[in-house]
């Protein structure tokens, strides 16, 4: 792990003064060769040994998977250890849970099961569930209390994904012969509709990024004060997502020395963990310049050092904090569209694959392992490519002359 030069051949880096606290700053490394201070008090604060924030998640996802199986019927742990070389710590992590509803299902709405607590279910009980019991869990899904009294709800996708899970997880044992019965298949998977992809027009796109940089003019007291505060990392933060296209997971994950000036590209964790590069063009440069000069002034809390987008508490922003953020800010552009961050990433990938007419150019910038991926998502726009193809040739010239 390098130092990265900026435009003008210069090392953004951390160092400490003589008080010992932690400063940023901007320096020509090429003329410090043999400065004592700067190789000893800059170059360990980069060293390789600290954990990443895509390490950190792993790490607390997989110490998360293990507590919840604690919860769960014991041959459930043969299902996950078999998932592991395949999938991401996010993504078991996600089937443990809605496999653990389909057994909070069981013992209290099936009556086979009211006597049982979900660690004593058997893998022989599995076999005894009928079709019409798969049936009666979907439905119980669209509406059901969990044990704290929280209602829960799912739509067609989460029916999808929750059905899926138990599939899954049927075909594993029934493979192994470890049982004899599927039900599973039995049941139809529930149909998805087609959804429209909801992005921001381009003068949209311009109003947003005018209020994340003037919002706060128009405001008074501590909101102000709250808003202009962090104008510089919100400015920058938006002008990355709508410049780059990258998924939210992946932008709070960044740290200071991803940011590569002197190519303009950024590195990220892809899904999986990975590795990739992103470019960005001068106003994503300009904005994270700006945020720069701001960051180096920022004393983070301990084991955050390295996080580009911090939280007013001085830690790594996280997800959530960011998506309530784009919403809020969203709602002074436009009311009629619900925006995420993910809607900032379409909006990208619209706008790319308008002026550039490439499926496969934007399918390797979002980092879609499949183009199809990609081409579904973008469907409409070939329409709107095609309804051109109607007036582009011309059969017969006018005859009128003038």
């Amino acid at each position: 792990m390098g130092f990265h030069l900026n435009s003008l051949g210069q090392t953004p880096v951390f160092q400490k003064d003589f008080t010992g606290n932690t400063s940023y700053d901007i320096i020509d490394i090429d003329l410090y060769p043999n400065n004592p201070y700067v190789m000893k008090e800059v170059y360990p604060i980069m060293k390789e040994s600290q954990l990443t924030y895509y390490e950190e998640t792993n790490r607390a996802n997989t110490l998360k998977l293990r507590e919840v199986l604690k919860t769960m019927p014991y041959f459930t742990k043969d299902f996950f250890r078999a998932l592991e070389p395949n999938t991401s710590t996010k993504t078991r992590i996600s089937y443990v849970y809605d496999i653990r509803i389909f057994f909070y299902f069981l013992i209290t709405s099936n009556p086979s099961f009211k006597d049982k607590e979900i660690v004593d279910i058997r893998l022989s009980d599995l076999e005894k569930l009928e079709p019409v019991d798969i049936e009666e869990y979907l439905e119980f899904l669209k509406y059901y209390k969990d044990a704290d009294g929280k209602i829960h709800t799912n739509k067609e996708r989460g029916l999808h994904r929750k059905l899926a899970a138990i599939r899954s997880f049927y075909a594993y044992y029934y493979k192994r012969e470890l049982i004899r019965k599927n039900p599973t298949v039995i049941v139809d998977m529930p149909k998805l509709h087609k959804r429209e992809i909801i992005r921001l027009d381009s003068d949209e796109v311009s109003e947003l990024l005018s209020y994340v940089e003037h919002g706060g003019d128009n405001m008074t007291g501590m909101k102000k004060v709250y808003f202009e505060k962090n104008k510089e990392r919100n400015l920058a933060l938006f002008t990355l997502l709508l410049g780059t296209g990258i998924r939210v997971s992946e932008c709070v994950g960044l740290d200071l020395n991803d940011v590569d000036f002197k190519n303009h590209r950024i590195r990220i964790m892809r899904k999986g963990g990975k590795e990739d590069f992103v470019y960005f063009g001068d106003e994503v440069a300009s904005a994270l310049l700006s945020y720069f000069e701001v960051r180096k002034n920022i004393e983070t809390k301990p084991g955050h050092e390295q996080a580009l987008f911090l939280s007013v508490q001085k830690r790594r922003l996280c997800v959530q904090s960011i998506e309530n953020l784009v919403k809020d800010c969203a709602m002074h552009v436009t009311t009629i569209k619900h925006i995420t961050p993910h809607k900032l990433r379409s909006t990208y990938g619209t706008s790319l694959y308008r002026n550039t007419g490439d499926i496969y150019l934007v399918a390797e910038v979002l980092g879609h392992n499949d183009v199809n991926t990609t081409r579904k998502h973008y469907a409409a726009l070939d329409e709107d490519r095609k309804k051109m193809a109607a007036t582009a040739v011309s059969l017969r010239k006018d005859n009128k002359q003038q």
